[in-house]
């Protein structure tokens, strides 16, 4: 989450997902209390999306009530691939890799 934070100047996009790919065993409550604690919007739709994206089984048990994903969009990449579940407009690199 802290690199997502410092995303996209500090760390790329595509180097966050490749790490995020390896976290297949993360432990739903502790992502949620994570989550939870974390004041970015971007972190957290970021997150959320890469976790998806990943196709990780930890995330079909996180309970996201309560969880703040703010409102409107969250611009990383000028003329980048919106993606409407998240509201975030991403690189078209990230939102066409496979």
């Amino acid at each position: 989450m802290e690199c997502l934070l410092l995303s996209p100047k500090q760390y790329g996009l595509m180097d966050i997902y490749y790490l995020m790919e390896m976290l297949t065993t993360l432990r739903p409550s502790l992502v949620e209390e994570l989550l939870r604690g974390c004041t970015s919007v971007k972190v957290k739709r970021l997150f959320l999306y890469m976790a998806e994206k990943a196709g990780h089984t930890w995330l079909r048990r996180l309970n996201l009530d309560g969880i703040d994903l703010g409102s409107g969009p969250r611009s990383l990449e000028k003329g980048g691939v919106r993606i409407a579940k998240y509201n975030l407009i991403i690189p078209k690199e990230l939102a066409n890799y496979e």
